[in-house]
């Protein structure tokens, strides 16, 4: 029986990301999952080693997962294929918002904006976090790029990424993380405890 599968090359699993290329993306980007995060972090029940702050890898962009309001759920989604942030609820309401080069004052009011109308009524610190010299986001006019090919390509390599530590997790029969996405740092990270004072072994990747 023939595939009907597309035939992958090297470059479509592993694309380059230079940094040149895509920095100011990036700085862009970072701050968007920053606030998405901390929507997250604001509704979430603390979890040990802050396993209630990243985001986690998908089919296609990063989530937050299900996030309580009240009784309420509800979930944000990065969709690096349509380019959209996506807010879905347990009620079944569902709002897209275009991901295109806009700063992270307007992104962030937006955000705001549409939680509101799904009568979500969150509120974040909205001082940025782990970078130098940060900008409100609601001040933040500054960062606003937003190259959709270099926003696919570091979900890619991110997806490749997750699959090599997995791999690298499952061999280990001890407490371990799931591996996520700290927003914060933007890197990938997953954590093996070893049971004894200073021997934590933490596998981090920043995509930069």
């Amino acid at each position: 029986m023939m595939s009907n599968q597309p035939t992958l090359t090297s470059t479509d699993i592993w694309p380059s990301l230079p940094l040149d290329a895509w920095q100011e993306t990036y700085a862009t980007l970072h701050m968007w999952t920053q606030i998405i995060g901390k929507i997250r972090f604001a509704q979430t029940p603390w979890i040990n080693h802050s396993w209630h702050i990243p985001l986690y890898l998908t089919v296609r962009g990063l989530t937050t997962s299900t996030i309580p309001y009240g009784s309420r759920i509800f979930q944000i989604d990065f969709d690096f294929i349509d380019h959209e942030l996506l807010i879905q609820t347990s009620e079944g309401a569902r709002r897209a918002i275009a991901l295109y080069p806009r700063s992270v004052a307007d992104f962030y009011q937006t955000v705001m904006e549409t939680l509101r109308a799904l009568d979500l009524h969150i509120t974040i610190n909205t001082k940025p976090n782990e970078v130098p010299n940060p900008i409100r986001f609601e001040q933040d006019k500054t960062h606003a790029a937003y190259d959709a090919d270099y926003a696919n390509r570091f979900w890619r390599v991110l997806l490749q990424l997750e699959r090599v530590f997995r791999e690298f997790r499952s061999h280990f029969s001890g407490k371990v993380s799931p591996v996520h996405f700290f927003w914060g740092s933007f890197d990938l990270a997953v954590t093996r405890f070893l049971g004894r004072s200073a021997n934590t072994v933490q596998l981090r990747l920043k995509v930069v």
